[in-house]
């Protein structure tokens, strides 16, 4: 499986470590030349490659790891989804003191959904602070607790299988109306939360 990651900051380069460490094939990009993401890939090891954004959104899994108002242009002009799935790890914050963006009823994954027809969206790694979520996973004799929503039942289970391998305990909340509230920042009351699973 190869994964994507649109989006090279911290959140994205976190996310990218434990993948890489559990043997996935890596494509990085953001929204600048490719090679200014080289000594960070070859950092990841010898299955990190960079690419530009286009080339990234056709992995057979995308992360979508940009600030809330960079959404809609990292979205725009890829290829056709057909079915792939979309990791969701935005948050819809803007301007300072963590504002929440007007959404209008919706949750900001069905927003990212709608942005990305053909995709299977799953909201995931959005909750912890960048520096707990690149921690390691292994703590107090469990595994550190990452949520999953989405519509589809079978993204939610791919997805949870990568974070699994990279790691983490998964709870699955079910759809992005329900569980995607949940995790969603500000508002939600996931976020922040580290929780351990035991045994």
């Amino acid at each position: 499986m190869k994964i994507g990651i649109i989006g090279a900051g911290g959140i994205g380069q976190a996310f990218a470590g434990h993948v890489a460490r559990a043997g996935y094939e890596l494509v990085l990009s953001n929204n600048r030349d490719p090679d200014s993401l080289a000594e960070i890939a070859r950092a990841l090891g010898p299955r990190t490659s960079v690419a530009t954004r286009e080339q990234a959104a056709q992995a057979d899994v995308v992360m979508l790891a940009v600030p809330w108002l960079q959404v809609e242009a990292a979205l725009s002009g890829l290829p056709p989804w057909k079915g792939r799935i979309l990791i969701d790890a935005t948050n819809p914050v803007v301007g300072p003191g963590f504002q929440a963006a007007e959404l209008g009823g919706s949750t900001s994954s069905e927003v990212v959904a709608s942005l990305a027809p053909g995709a299977r969206v799953v909201k995931a790694a959005n909750t912890l602070p960048r520096t707990l979520l690149a921690s390691d996973p292994h703590e107090a004799g469990g595994r550190r607790v990452l949520f999953v929503s989405g519509d589809d039942a079978d993204a939610r289970k791919d997805v949870s299988g990568i974070l699994q391998r990279s790691g983490f305990a998964t709870i699955d909340l079910g759809d992005l109306a329900s569980g995607g509230k949940l995790q969603q920042f500000p508002g939600g009351p996931l976020p922040t939360l580290n929780l351990i699973k035991l045994g």
